[in-house]
């Protein structure tokens, strides 16, 4: 009898080792089965990010060219900016009514432009054609592949464990608050991963140009009010006159004042009388 219970018990060990070899190998299958799904799905996703400073003829001109430039190769303009920052001005005597403006400018172009990546290095040959000489230019690339894949991944998950939660709906009364943040969190990943994909088929390219100083001359009226003055001889006259106009006015305000004048002259001539008699009586 104690024969047979061994022969059991080595039985069943036998077989519960051969069931855990089975589940090792089906799970070193599973894994192994994952990262090649996870290769197989890892694609490349790279935002290429480019910059260019560089001396024009004209910058109005090279504005023009690279803004058609850019709707031929399918791209579009992001951001454009054209600025002109005065370095000196000054005025010059033209007339006697007119002066001569002279003024020294630097003008400056900006423009952000999204341009079809696999067109970016023959769109950057066309530029670097239109300018003087480039004083910068640089290409970032940015590889975002590994983030992709990852939110691919996670979506995935979030996918199966919403429909797992909708399975036992009735069992948790939390269910639905954690379906909907998985939810949630399912939209972002995705709205990330189509922000990528967006960056990755259209780079950014920003381009900074300019021009040489330019001195522009515009004749404009002559704002120094001394300058509409008569002549010296002109305003010779108008002094005598002006002077001679003064003059009666004096006189006049001096009659208006008689009386304060004959009081002013009867005390004079009174304190004169008043001193010589006391000098007379002292002697």
């Amino acid at each position: 009898m104690k024969k047979y219970l061994i022969y059991c018990v080595f039985t069943i060990a036998l077989f519960s080792c051969n069931a855990n070899k089975e589940s090792k190998m089906d799970n070193s299958d599973s894994t192994s089965a994952n990262i090649e799904t996870t290769d197989s799905l890892l694609s490349e996703k790279i935002i290429k990010t480019a910059d260019m400073r560089f001396r024009v003829k004209d910058v109005q001109n090279t504005k023009e060219k690279l803004s058609s430039a850019i709707k031929a190769e399918g791209g579009t303009v992001a951001e454009f900016t054209v600025q002109s920052n005065i370095q000196q001005t000054e005025k010059v005597k033209y007339s006697a009514d007119s002066l001569l403006e002279l003024t020294s400018y630097r003008t400056e172009g900006l423009i952000i432009a999204k341009v079809p990546s696999e067109k970016l290095d023959e769109f950057t040959n066309k530029v670097a054609k239109m300018a003087v000489f480039i004083d910068q230019q640089s290409l970032k690339m940015d590889d975002q592949s590994i983030v992709y894949l990852s939110n691919k991944l996670k979506n995935q998950n979030r996918v199966e464990a919403v429909d797992q939660l909708n399975k036992h709906a009735n069992k948790k009364s939390n269910n639905v608050e954690t379906s909907l943040s998985l939810k949630d969190d399912y939209v972002d990943k995705k709205i990330e991963n189509l922000m990528i994909d967006s960056k990755v088929q259209y780079s950014t390219i920003t381009l900074n140009f300019y021009q040489d100083n330019t001195v522009k001359s515009i004749l404009v009226g002559n704002d120094d009010l001394y300058s509409y003055r008569p002549n010296f001889f002109t305003r010779l006259g108008l002094s005598f006159q002006n002077g001679w106009y003064i003059f009666k006015e004096f006189i006049l305000v001096a009659m208006n004042l008689w009386v304060w004048i004959l009081i002013g002259v009867a005390a004079y001539f009174s304190f004169k009388y008043y001193r010589k008699r006391k000098v007379a009586s002292a002697n």
